[in-house]
């Protein structure tokens, strides 16, 4: 039986894109212990509160900012305590899609993401988070939780919200997260970096660094669907890896090919169990890069149906697009298909039939050259 855990967890970063000035990492730090050993956890934190300094006010890694010297005594007190460090580490600088910039995408890719990799690895996870001040996320995450928690997927797991005024252990979670970013953020990063990561690196038990090269085997390993078949999601994610790695942006057409594979290989690692990606929500996506907005018809038929006919498979539904890794994916997409496709068929025979029957057969409105292959598909 596994052991009863508690976390808690503070993110550093925000959903900004202007690098230069807002940094260019996101990251979800999350404390975790053992419930039986919380309320020592509890008083070590007070003692180390009261060592650097923290009688009053709250220990947070923004009151300590670029006071490294300080920073390193409070990691080196941190590294003593009986807690494991678990962190989910964005480089927004590697998110294909300009999208992303928009709050809302930004977030809910986030919750995705953060949400499978914590309860794939603690399915039992009692799990606090702070609400208070500019903690965006947490929150927009709690309401996330709330409406996707699934008690009979992760029997047991709660979702419970502190503040971190009355917590001495998101006060540690929030430190932990800003140290993360004076390690691995453009703007924070200095020669003391490599000491902050070392003073944590006996604590550390995770760092999940996204996005990344996004392997096969990771995907399998990583998979939550009980309906996953490795076979079906091979094919398909190897075809898509192969047109991105010899495709290139030539002309717009290929562009928004590109950028709308990418974003489905993203979203397929953030998706708890793989969701359809709503073709809203791609638009949002695509449209930030594009100077002129995306017209359904074009995107059906010169992305995804252009697509296709190179061989790259994709699933397609009334919620949207999404890259198939089962049967029951490709069974939607074919019955997508067959309510296009059938009735049409169905119309130009009739069509076909009424003309010629009215001409004695003389006329035979598939007897074109540019028809044939339809006339044969029809006769058969």
């Amino acid at each position: 039986m596994q052991q009863n855990i508690t976390a808690f967890a503070d993110e550093f970063g925000n959903n900004s894109f202007d690098f230069e000035s807002q940094g260019t990492h996101f990251i979800v730090a999350t404390i975790i212990c053992k419930n039986e050993n919380l309320e020592k956890l509890r008083n070590d934190i007070d003692l180390i509160r009261k060592q650097h300094g923290f009688q009053t006010g709250e220990m947070k890694s923004s009151g300590v900012a670029q006071n490294h010297s300080r920073r390193k005594r409070i990691l080196a007190d941190i590294a003593k305590l009986d807690i494991t460090i678990y962190a989910v580490i964005v480089d927004k600088t590697k998110l294909n899609g300009k999208g992303f910039a928009i709050k809302k995408s930004f977030y809910k890719y986030l919750n995705n993401l953060v949400y499978k990799e914590l309860y794939r690895t603690f399915p039992k996870l009692e799990l606090h988070v702070d609400e208070h001040g500019g903690n965006d996320f947490m929150r927009e995450f709690k309401k996330y939780v709330e409406k996707n928690h699934e008690m009979n997927l992760f029997s047991g797991a709660e979702f419970n919200i502190q503040n971190s005024k009355q917590s001495y252990f998101i006060q540690i979670a929030d430190f932990v997260a800003g140290t993360l970013g004076y390690i691995f953020d453009e703007n924070k990063k200095s020669e003391h970096s490599s000491d902050f990561q070392e003073l944590l690196r006996p604590r550390i038990a995770s760092l999940n660094f996204f996005p990344n090269d996004y392997s096969f085997k990771e995907l399998e390993e990583t998979n939550l669907d009980e309906n996953f078949d490795p076979n079906i999601a091979s094919v398909c994610h190897q075809r898509i890896k192969t047109f991105l790695a010899t495709e290139k942006g030539t002309d717009q057409q290929k562009v928004d090919q590109i950028n709308f594979l990418k974003l489905l290989l993203l979203f397929q690692r953030a998706n708890i169990k793989n969701r359809y990606i709503s073709t809203k929500e791609i638009f949002s996506h695509l449209n930030q890069s594009r100077h002129e907005i995306l017209k359904q018809e074009y995107f059906r038929s010169k992305v995804v149906g252009n697509l296709r006919d190179n061989g790259i498979l994709i699933a397609s539904g009334r919620d949207g697009y999404k890259i198939p890794s089962s049967s029951r994916d490709l069974d939607s997409f074919i019955n997508l298909g067959k309510r296009i496709v059938l009735p049409m068929l169905n119309r130009i025979t009739e069509a076909r039939e009424a003309i010629k029957l009215a001409t004695g057969n003389e006329l035979d409105i598939l007897d074109k050259e540019i028809f044939q292959e339809l006339r044969k598909l029809i006769d058969k």
